[in-house]
């Protein structure tokens, strides 16, 4: 006989890792047992050789569903040895080692048993098991124990903890087990402090109360898993309208959700992967392609009518996604969800409950406070939301899943490292300004924290503080350094000096582009000692070794250190932020850049944009210029989307909200001239010298977009040779540099990427050059990835000392 202490690491805790020990052990006729503790799970088992490795082999291959096991430690158990069965031991507190499972989306057998009349659990919206329901959003310490989480304030009742302690039931040791009579419960409000009649619905009960009032034209606030959303019917123009205008959010596409692919499938095209990643236990929310309707316009039938007799289901609001040919769907993933939409034949509405800029609420009292303005009435709950978790947002290009915002379901399973970071020490990477995120690193794998949002905001950036210090809790994380923005105003950047001085430790800047593509790196496990890549650093903007604002960059890169070989053709950004906010500023700033205004007006005076701009204060921008008051010059790819998006009537005069002035142009590209266009179709981007490295110039382009602009050129057409021609710019740069450096690998990172068409052109361009590409899949792209690349640098500087 053999005894063996095994010790296994990676996400087994919450996910029924010990139930499956226990079966399995017990099937291979082992005594000891199983205990959870900060490093993982325990394992101490006695039998033959034979039965032990036998052991072994089946927990890999029948590992749960939720599971992960990263790690499994074998050696000889040398100590008095009492076990004459195998039970599961209770949990011992020791170091903080283990995961925590993100919050995954109801399992098949739960969602059976809620609407299974004769089940205990009909109709009970918090029915959970070991295969799924809330984690991060609960949880308060390590180990996951009931006592550690929101759960605590509710007592079991006999039959709930007869269940928790069956090892045979699928809710064994399933630590947020509840049901109608022990657990927590749902109830509606109305938004005006008026008391509900039973005589307004007579309905089953207030879940399905929901239903019917959507069905109405009613905004409801449902506190779900993770936060509260706004809902309303997603076919009713009048209630979508009413709800951007309650919460003032005019054009940003709202989310969907649906209660089954069917549905779904009468407004989109959904492939296989998206279909897959729908159905998920991460279940996101998947940008899909709107289906074309099939228009046969007559006198007495207007287009959307015809569409939806098609569908036989009334066509979606075009307010929920103005302007986009995409529309973000998600499936119910909690029991509320599925009781609200299980009578609901067509989608709905479902977006943060959030002020402007705010952080998604997650209080009952807050929400009453903060949306009884917004919302006619609430769906909430009397369980505590501890971790204030998003729905992440994907899209699937080609078979791969790119990542936009990475939250629940996929937030905070970690991500192990590339060779030579095994043995990193404890660093904490603060993030960016927008589309925040922090990153603990230790011991070869980084824990990304959910998407936090813009720090800007001062209720956000207290939420950035509140969720920081509860990770350095929960995951124990000692930081030895810490690494920030090289920008000095960023709000991280400052809470980060803080406690480097506070705790006396090492702090790390970093330039902004660098960590982009260090991030990109990581994600593709390039080792610690790999080659330089050339990084191709697309977005918005982010702050220069040389005191500028970056944005279109060619990086020559490793973890260590970068140089900048190239970039683009750098411009004033007149006024500042206001040029984020207000697009026309940019394209006077390119026309100005590119030729002289006199020029301008005597060749285009009568083109659209130059009558607008002529109403602008010119004189004045001009000094602001001249002088360099306010105008920062920047050579960012967003501010040229803007530009050229501003010059065709796209957000002249504002943008809503961030990247939108980018996506509409994206959605009005003529897909035609994709693939089949010829070389007059193209749009000429120069090469200069720029302070000694190469620097593309936009000036040629913008001659012949306002030549397309006079000639009435069709818009899509110009949307589309901006696409190509900037794609094949990029392209020639990448080839030109790949082979003056030697260069095998280009890695794509910066919001931009986000950008389909210029992702997939720019491929396409490279496709056949010999060059490997790497891009981003489960990181975002966009600046919620920066804090992975901030850490790994760091902590590649800190190895190398």
């Amino acid at each position: 006989m053999t005894t063996e202490e095994i010790r296994v690491r990676g996400t087994v805790q919450g996910v029924g890792f010990r139930p499956t020990v226990y079966r399995l052990a017990k099937a291979c006729g082992l005594r000891g047992d199983v205990c959870n503790d900060g490093e993982g799970v325990l394992i101490r088992a006695s039998g033959t050789d034979e039965s032990i490795e036998e052991f072994i082999k089946r927990l890999r291959q029948e590992c749960p569903p939720l599971a992960r096991i990263n790690q499994v430690i074998r050696k000889r158990y040398e100590k008095e040895f009492l076990f004459h069965d195998f039970v599961i031991s209770y949990s011992i507190s020791s170091t903080v080692k283990t995961e925590i499972a993100p919050d995954a989306a109801t399992c098949p057998q739960c969602q059976a048993e809620i609407f299974d009349f004769y089940s205990r659990w009909y109709r009970y919206p918090f029915t959970n098991c070991t295969h799924c329901g809330p984690r991060l959003s609960i949880i308060r310490a390590i180990p996951y124990d009931r006592i550690n989480t929101s759960m605590a304030a509710f007592a079991m009742c006999a039959e709930c903890s007869k269940e928790y302690n069956d090892v045979e039931s699928h809710r064994f040791h399933a630590q947020p087990v509840a049901c109608h009579v022990c657990g927590p419960k749902a109830t509606l409000e109305r938004a005006d402090g008026k008391p509900i009649t039973a005589s307004m619905f007579s309905m089953l009960d207030d879940v399905d109360a929901v239903c019917t009032l959507l069905q109405r034209g009613e905004i409801v606030a449902i506190k779900g898993i993770g936060g509260i959303h706004l809902a309303c019917d997603a076919t009713n123009e009048t209630a979508v309208q009413k709800l951007r205008q309650r919460k003032q959010r005019y054009y940003k596409p709202f989310a969907l959700m649906a209660r089954d692919l069917e549905i779904i499938e009468k407004y989109c095209t959904i492939n296989d992967k998206e279909r897959e990643v729908l159905q998920s236990s991460a279940a996101p929310i998947v940008l899909l392609q709107k289906k074309e309707p099939e228009i046969k316009n007559t006198p007495h039938t207007p287009p959307l009518r015809e569409a939806a007799t098609r569908l036989h289901t009334p066509p979606i609001s075009p307010s929920v996604a103005p302007k986009q040919n995409t529309l973000g769907f998600m499936l119910p993933y909690t029991p509320l969800h599925h009781l609200i939409l299980k009578r609901m034949n067509r989608p709905i509405v479902l977006t943060s409950a959030n002020i402007s800029d705010e952080p998604q609420c997650i209080d009952n009292d807050e929400v009453r406070e903060k949306l009884s303005h917004i919302a006619d009435y609430f769906l909430l709950h009397n369980r505590e939301i501890v971790n204030r978790v998003d729905d992440s947002v994907v899209r699937v290009v080609g078979d791969q899943i790119q990542t936009i915002r990475r939250a629940r379901g996929y937030a905070p399973v970690p991500i192990k490292l590339p060779p030579g970071f095994e043995q990193t020490p404890a660093i904490l990477a603060m993030g960016g300004e927008l589309k925040n995120t922090f990153c603990l690193l230790k011991d070869g794998q980084a824990i990304l924290s959910q998407h936090l949002g813009d720090l800007e905001n001062a209720t956000t950036f207290t939420a950035y503080q509140n969720t920081l210090n509860l990770y350095l809790n929960l995951f124990e994380h000692k930081p030895e350094a810490i690494a920030i923005d090289k920008h000095p105003e960023y709000l991280s950047t400052k809470l980060g000096q803080e406690l480097a001085f506070t705790n006396q430790i090492p702090i790390y800047s970093t330039q902004h582009h660098h960590a982009h593509i260090a991030a990109c790196m990581a994600e593709n496990h390039l080792p610690l000692n790999s080659s330089p890549v050339l990084g191709i650093a697309l977005d918005g903007l982010g702050y220069g070794e040389d005191n500028t604002l970056w944005g279109g960059e060619f990086l020559l890169a490793d973890y260590h250190q970068f140089q900048r070989l190239a970039t683009f053709q750098p411009v004033a950004m007149i006024g500042g932020k206001q040029a984020i906010y207000q697009p026309w500023r940019n394209t006077y700033a390119q026309l100005i850049s590119a030729l002289s205004w006199e020029e301008v007006t005597n060749k285009y005076r009568n083109l659209e944009i130059i009558k607008f701009l002529q109403n602008q204060p010119l004189p004045l921008l001009s000094q602001l210029v001249l002088k360099k008051i306010n105008s920062p010059l920047a050579s960012s790819i967003g501010r040229l989307f803007d530009a050229v998006a501003a010059a065709i009537g796209i957000c002249r005069e504002e943008c809503n909200y961030e990247g939108q002035a980018a996506m509409e142009m994206e959605t009005l590209v003529d897909r035609n001239i994709l693939n089949k266009h010829e070389e007059n179709q193209k749009y000429p981007f120069g090469i200069n010298i720029l302070d000694n490295i190469y620097c593309i110039d936009p000036s040629p382009m913008w001659k012949a977009l306002l030549n397309d602009l006079q000639q009435q050129t069709s818009l899509r057409v110009i949307a589309a040779k901006f696409h190509i021609s900037l794609a094949q710019a990029i392209g020639q740069m990448v080839t030109s540099l790949c082979q003056h450096h030697h260069i095998k690998t280009v890695v794509f990172s910066g919001g931009v990427f986000q950008n389909r068409i210029l992702l997939e052109q720019l491929s396409k361009h490279l496709k056949n050059s010999g060059i490997n590409i790497l891009t981003h899949s489960l990181i975002p792209c966009n600046d919620g990835g920066l804090s992975l690349g901030q850490a790994v640098i760091a902590a590649a500087k800190l190895i190398k000392k």
